[in-house]
């Protein structure tokens, strides 16, 4: 048996050693990995899926959580033989159970939500993105600027949240322009910098704008 911790490693890592060590494994040897959240453990799920292999899992505690994967015969031949009429195939390296609706953006541009009492508007915004957390369709990118650029960084009382949506497939933006003009780009903690082109270009070719 093949043994892998994967504790602590950010997604796709532990998808991404996990395939690979079914690469190196012999035919009917198991691969076990060891992950902290029930996301990963629901992505390397899908790569057994996808590979059609056995898979199996335990959840020892809160924050550990033991998959095995055991391998085959058909995973080599498919990928070092695949028949001619046969689609290409594709690795499943995207890291979540894929319940984002394409085209749907969330823009938010302040701390709160909303107007009057900024702080009722700022459990609000809170409460927001939590709830997002929840829906069964998920966001397909979250755009940040302005004060809502404070919400991706370090301190911010929505970053757990926000990372909870980024490990779903979520993408988080946030403004460069507007990192810099607070001084708080080295704080950013979740998602990645972006740009006033790219965000009007997310805006406008989006099928779902949703502004709380």
């Amino acid at each position: 048996m093949i043994r892998l911790d994967e504790r602590g490693k950010q997604c796709p890592l532990p998808v991404i050693e996990a395939k690979r060590a079914l690469e190196a494994a012999a035919p009917g040897e198991a691969v076990e990995v060891v992950v902290d959240n029930e996301i990963a453990v629901q992505n390397l799920k899908k790569l057994a899926d996808h590979k059609g292999l056995s898979f199996a899992s335990e959840k020892k505690s809160s924050r550990e959580y033991v998959a095995v994967i055991t391998a085959g015969e058909g995973v080599k031949e498919r990928e070092s033989a695949p028949q001619a009429d046969a689609l290409p195939e594709k690795e499943p390296e995207v890291c979540h159970p894929d319940g984002r609706r394409k085209g749907m953006v969330v823009v938010i541009s302040s701390r709160e939500m909303g107007q009057g009492d900024p702080v009722l508007g700022t459990l609000l915004m809170k409460g927001f993105i939590y709830a997002l957390t929840q829906q069964d369709v998920l966001p397909e990118t979250i755009l940040l600027y302005n004060g809502g650029a404070f919400l991706s960084c370090e301190g911010s009382d929505n970053l757990e949240d926000l990372k909870t949506l980024e490990a779903q497939g979520v993408e988080i933006l946030t403004c460069g322009t507007c990192l810099n003009h607070y001084g708080i780009g080295d704080r950013l903690r979740v998602g990645s910098v972006t740009n006033m082109y790219e965000i009007a270009e997310r805006m406008t070719g989006a099928a779902v704008l949703v502004r709380p």
